[in-house]
């Protein structure tokens, strides 16, 4: 390593020296600086997981323009819409078909413990709106109380799972029903339930009689191919006789909902402080360590002030200790990040891991901020006369 590390500054890396010397002090350094980063992986992983299962939901339908009421910020929040604005846009040249969509949670009936279900009421007769992957199977919907269910739902036991097909179809209680589940898709668990089913449009009021058919959650609108999004929005809005509605494409409403979720809702809040936090500790952590070594080779460091060394060497010194942390301390935390997230993953069914860019911007920020918690430690060299440190 020394000799790593003098090929690269092109000196002796003194640094690297002072660290060593005292390996007790390194290691528990390098500890809590791997402590920190597992603590920001964490957090980081948490909140990313956060926003893959927001969008997910997202990812079950195709539409270009999504219609919502004035208060909803996210999928799952809101009012209801009236069907008579479906039905007024589609006095739009632009406007080809359009689809209520209705959103409730069902809890199925286990036992000791339900499985909260984010459950979808579609017009079964409309694959159009609905991913290729569940829409092949949408025409099993038209069975009063037939369902289609998500395989990765937590509390669904793999076994079980694998024989939902039509010829052996699972039939559960839920809403004081009996649904029967033909086939299944991959959903998985989100933080607002434990997985997701597709049921008619029709079965959904049946669940839930208070609701009625002429109020869906949205109203999804397909528009002709080529056409303009934007300026079919600007129409909708003039056509569409409540102002108040939230007319949006709906990759607009999905990233509105991500947004949300990160920004004011109580758990991305919570988890961004975390990543801060986490932040925060390792500076303070690399700070004391590199605060420590100035101050215990103070009498060296005069004896270089007072041959003539300047500032960029001394800085230059406590850089080469400050990124030796980080980037020794950046690996094991990596190793041990990535352990906790799969972990926690295989638990929680969440969409939690490790991923490249997350991995690079903690390194990269792991970096940076250990250079400048070696420049805070600096300081009292940078402004001191030599005599003073002797």
């Amino acid at each position: 390593m020394s000799r790593l590390l003098q090929a690269i500054f092109g000196r002796l890396p003194i640094g690297w020296l002072q660290l060593t010397h005292n390996r007790t002090r390194f290691a528990a350094a390098l500890a809590g600086v791997a402590f920190a980063n597992v603590l920001v992986f964490v957090q980081l992983g948490i909140m990313n997981s956060m926003g893959a299962a927001t969008l997910r939901p997202y990812e079950f339908f195709q539409a270009d323009i999504m219609i919502s009421a004035g208060d909803s910020n996210a999928m799952t929040d809101g009012g209801n819409v009236a069907r008579q604005w479906l039905l007024q846009a589609m006095a739009d040249p632009d406007v080809t078909d359009g689809m209520g969509l209705f959103l409730a949670n069902v809890a199925w009936d286990r036992g000791e413990k339900d499985i909260s279900l984010s459950t979808f009421g579609v017009d079964p007769v409309k694959p159009g709106f609905i991913n290729p992957a569940i829409a092949g199977d949408l025409a099993l919907l038209e069975v009063q109380d037939a369902t289609i269910l998500d395989r990765l739902a937590r509390g669904l036991t793999k076994e079980e799972a694998a024989g939902v097909r039509p010829q052996t179809p699972l039939a559960f209680e839920a809403q004081g029903r009996t649904l029967v589940a033909y086939t299944t898709f991959a959903g998985g668990g989100g933080f607002g339930g434990d997985g997701y089913m597709f049921v008619s449009d029709q079965t959904f009021l049946s669940l839930f009689p208070a609701r009625s058919s002429a109020a869906p959650d949205h109203i999804l609108l397909k528009l002709r191919p080529g056409a303009n999004v934007e300026a079919a929005i600007a129409r909708l809005g003039r056509l569409i006789s409540d102002p108040s509605l939230r007319i949006r494409s709906f990759a607009q409403a999905a990233q509105d909902d991500l947004t949300y979720q990160q920004t004011r809702r109580p758990t991305g809040i919570i988890f961004g402080f975390g990543v801060l936090i986490g932040v925060l500790v390792g500076l303070v952590i690399v700070y004391q360590v590199l605060s420590t070594d100035v101050a215990d080779h103070l009498r060296e460091y005069a004896t270089f002030k007072a041959m003539g060394y300047g500032p960029g060497f001394f800085l230059g010194v406590v850089f080469e200790e400050a990124l030796v942390l980080g980037i020794m301390g950046f690996i094991p935390g990596l190793i041990v990040g990535t352990g906790i997230l799969s972990l926690m993953g295989k638990i929680t069914t969440l969409p939690l891991g490790m991923s490249v860019s997350m991995a690079v911007s903690v390194f990269i920020g792991t970096v940076v901020f250990s250079a400048l918690s070696g420049a805070i430690a600096t300081r009292r060299l940078a402004a001191a006369d030599p005599a003073d440190l002797f």
